[in-house]
């Protein structure tokens, strides 16, 4: 964990940074799957969260909340993954909670300057 400067952290995966690596990207890692992410794919992986929850569920499925049925896309155009509703909001805490942390360490760096 020296290596990596942690941004934040919940049940299902963390977002940090190298240390070592000159680089804006964020590593998100969730499950079993590492995304290198920009803010904007960021913001725009939080967008796509928000079209997943349209989607309908099993109704009569014996997992409920956790059947993996919802199809979230991710920010490139050639991976999707399958996920719960459980793991959605999971997910969504992850990458806006990310994004808070980001905004704020740069806020925060802004007024440092000064």
């Amino acid at each position: 964990m020296e290596d990596i400067f942690k941004i934040y952290d919940n049940k299902i995966g963390i977002s940090f940074q190298w240390k070592d690596v000159q680089s804006k990207l964020t590593q998100v890692i969730f499950r079993d799957t590492g995304f290198h992410l920009s803010v904007e794919e960021i913001e725009l992986f939080i967008e796509k969260i928000m079209d997943a929850k349209m989607q309908k569920t099993c109704f009569k499925c014996e997992a409920g909340e956790y059947c993996k049925s919802i199809l979230l896309q991710t920010p490139s155009n050639k991976v999707s993954m399958a996920v719960s509703l459980v793991e959605l909001g999971q997910i969504e805490d992850l990458l806006k909670g990310t994004l808070f942390q980001l905004r704020m360490n740069n806020y925060l760096n802004d007024i440092c300057k000064n």
